[in-house]
């Protein structure tokens, strides 16, 4: 997850911020303070490398509780699965240095690929049980002796301040994950009902879109905060299942109102009373301060909405389209249906019950994995590092060694990001800016003016800015950077002198390290945006094929979250290539409503009251609807399967007024409608 999201759902607004906030001076100086904490403990253990605990805590800080106690307990996961990795490999591949260092950089390339399959928090544990492994190792090398006792020194300096990030982030004016889920999900309300209300009123498409895109992101972000929420209170654990229902009908009513907004009839006379209803209540909930601090009045007229968009009789005029009518209709209920549960909802959070929920299953929550781009990454990683090991081995270079380390933490931590050059290149100039400070502070000032006390007077005034720095979205990859790399260079110790010759060394080491790591992500495989566009793009049409096929109907929740997923790893790569990628996010959004219909068609197939020719014409006409999916090649015409969905619609409401079997009527307009807008995302290459 970016800062930039978690700086968002902290409730701190993104656009327009150039000035430190009151919640920025708070996370600075908690941080600042904590570093301080974990060094001078680290100084009272006399622990060999005292700055790996302060780094850790500029490391783990992150701007709510929960995030600082789940990076922290997978960084601590993450080094000791690094350390047991470095013991055994040294144990069983030290006399041979060829052979070690070509283990470790397998273990990195593996590192790395369970990393890019996982997310945050969990794919940082995985990337740093890689590159730890390394740090620990390298040290060590000609020394296989040491080691253990490296890999304890650095587990007790990170555990030292994960402790004083966690403790700090926790009882100093704490910002709770589980207040920040609630705070989050008024505004996504409000932001539905402000993208509603424009697309019932022919709002800027423009600003629908990027409304749209924020939905998305943030109800991504929802899902992901649940588990910080419960690591901050085990109790938050009986409120896990509402926020997940939650987010599914969030993502539902979205995708209702995009439908509803598409397809709009405005002079079909039964939906004009049920949107002029549905315009005027979001309308009004978005205009209202303080209209979410009691939802029962906006729960009884949705409930009343939705109630009549499925009564309201559809008219037999012979000129009157009734599938489009009782389509229309059923988007309008399934919006009011959606946005009132979600109120509900969010009152379920606001109010949790006490004791274990009755519900025993929660609905899944499923994550998009690309394998293509994790072994890419791996074997990115992996190639990068085992090169730059051997020409350490090769030239006998001492300071090589730091170069070889940064390769194989750059390309293992940035690997999986939308754009890993700019990540790296970021890192550098954060590196780079930080060298100056170091070595003023370092070689100049403790020198001539030792002790905690001048430590503190030289480092806050540094350090409280780069934190500062850290708060802000916009910089929180170079202050990061600098925060980090500042403390690597210093190396603070009780007892500092004037060395300047192995400071540059090292420092040279590190810089030429991170940019051998950037130009491995520029020449090495490098990543083709629309390549994994088309890749995300063909993985939901195969999910629309096997929803259509699996003999199986999985849950809507599964379906809605996986897809949503793609679509949030697709922003990333379609931001960059401006209105171009209009199509294939609008087509990508529309798959989702076509499997919500294909879900409901596999639902009206068990409807007892559902004929069974009709039932049988379902099966066909899904399969159909499958082969389209698989096989027609982006330019080729479409088949006749859209065209049978619209004429097996019009014969249904033609032979029946029953109210089961215009809603199968309805599902198959709607898909066929959703494919017609966008035919060369729903064929392959599409992207």
């Amino acid at each position: 997850m970016t800062w930039a999201r978690l700086k968002d759902l902290a409730g701190i607004p993104i656009s327009g911020l150039t000035q430190p906030t009151r919640s920025d001076w708070i996370f600075a100086l908690r941080t600042v303070s904590a570093g301080l904490i974990a060094l001078l403990a680290a100084y009272a253990l006399k622990l060999d490398h005292p700055q790996w605990a302060m780094m850790t805590v500029f490391i783990v800080a992150q701007p709510v509780a929960g995030m600082v106690l789940a990076k922290g307990f997978y960084r601590l996961l993450g080094t000791l699965a690094g350390g047991l990795a470095a013991i055994g490999i040294t144990s069983l591949f030290g006399t041979n240095p060829w052979l070690l260092v070509a283990v470790l950089a397998l273990w990195i390339g593996v590192c790395t690929l369970v990393s890019s399959l996982l997310r945050n928090p969990e794919a940082y544990g995985a990337a740093l049980a890689g590159y730890t492994a390394m740090i620990i190792s390298l040290p060590a090398f000609g020394q296989p002796h040491l080691v253990l006792d490296l890999a304890i020194a650095r587990c007790a300096e990170i555990v030292l301040g994960i402790v004083c990030a966690g403790v700090t982030s926790r009882l100093i004016l704490p910002k709770l994950a589980a207040d920040a889920i609630i705070s989050r999900l008024k505004r996504s309300i409000l932001d539905l009902a402000d993208y509603a209300s424009g697309a019932f009123s022919g709002g800027d498409p423009a600003g629908l879109a990027a409304l749209q895109r924020k939905l998305i992101t943030d109800a991504q972000t929802l899902a992901e905060m649940r588990t910080y929420a419960r690591l901050e209170a085990p109790s938050f654990a009986t409120r896990a299942h509402p926020v997940r229902r939650t987010i599914g009908q969030l993502l539902w009513a979205l995708s209702a109102a995009r439908a509803l907004h598409t397809h709009a009839a405005p002079k079909n006379v039964a939906l004009i009373p049920v949107r002029s209803e549905l315009k005027t209540l979001v309308g009004e909930l978005a205009a209202t301060p303080g209209a979410l601090d009691d939802t029962g009045l906006w729960v009884a007229r949705l409930e009343a909405i939705a109630s009549k968009a499925r009564e309201t009789p559809v008219a037999t005029d012979p000129g009157e389209d009734k599938v489009g009518t009782i389509t229309r209709l059923t988007i309008a209920a399934d919006f009011a249906e959606a946005l009132k549960q979600v109120m509900r909802g969010l009152d379920a959070l606001r109010s949790p019950v006490s004791g274990p929920s009755r519900e025993r299953q929660q609905p899944a929550l499923v994550v998009h994995r690309d394998y293509h781009a994790a072994w890419r990454n791996a074997v990115r990683a992996a190639l990068a590092t085992l090169l730059v090991a051997a020409f350490w081995l090769t030239t006998k270079w001492s300071e090589a060694a730091g170069t070889v380390i940064i390769v194989a933490v750059v390309s293992s931590l940035f690997a999986a990001r939308p754009d890993p050059v700019q990540s790296a290149w970021g890192f550098f100039t954060g590196t780079l800016l930080a060298l100056p400070f170091a070595f003023l502070v370092g070689q100049v000032a403790m020198p001539a003016l030792p002790g905690f006390g001048w430590f503190t007077l030289f480092v806050v005034p540094i350090m409280v800015p780069a934190a500062l720095g850290m708060a802000n979205p916009r910089h929180v990859g170079v202050a990061t950077a600098f925060a980090i790399n500042f403390l690597a260079f210093l190396s603070p110790h009780q007892l500092m002198t004037y060395d300047p010759g192995p400071f540059f060394a090292g420092s040279a080491s590190i810089l030429v390290g991170i940019l051998i790591a950037v130009g491995v992500f520029i020449i090495v495989l490098p990543a083709n945006p629309w390549v994994t566009v088309e890749r995300i793009s063909q993985a939901m049409r195969e999910d629309l094929a096997r929803l259509c096929l699996h003999e199986r109907i999985p849950r809507r929740s599964a379906f809605e979250s996986l897809a949503y997923d793609r679509i949030n790893q697709l922003m990333p790569q379609l931001r960059p290539t401006g209105r171009k990628g209009d199509p294939i996010l609008g087509g990508s959004i529309a798959a989702v409503t076509v499997g919500l219909e294909v879900l409901r068609l596999r639902s009206a197939q068990l409807n007892s009251a559902i004929p069974h020719e009709t039932v049988e014409s379902i099966g066909n006409f899904l399969r159909g609807l499958a082969r389209e999916l698989l096989f027609r090649r982006h330019g080729e015409p479409q088949t006749s399967t859209v065209a049978v969905a619209r004429q097996y619609a019009a014969s249904i409401a033609d032979r029946s007024d029953r109210p089961e079997m215009l809603q199968v009527a309805a599902s198959l307009r709607i898909i066929a409608a959703a494919m017609e807008d966008y035919p060369d995302f729903f064929a392959k290459d599409g992207g």
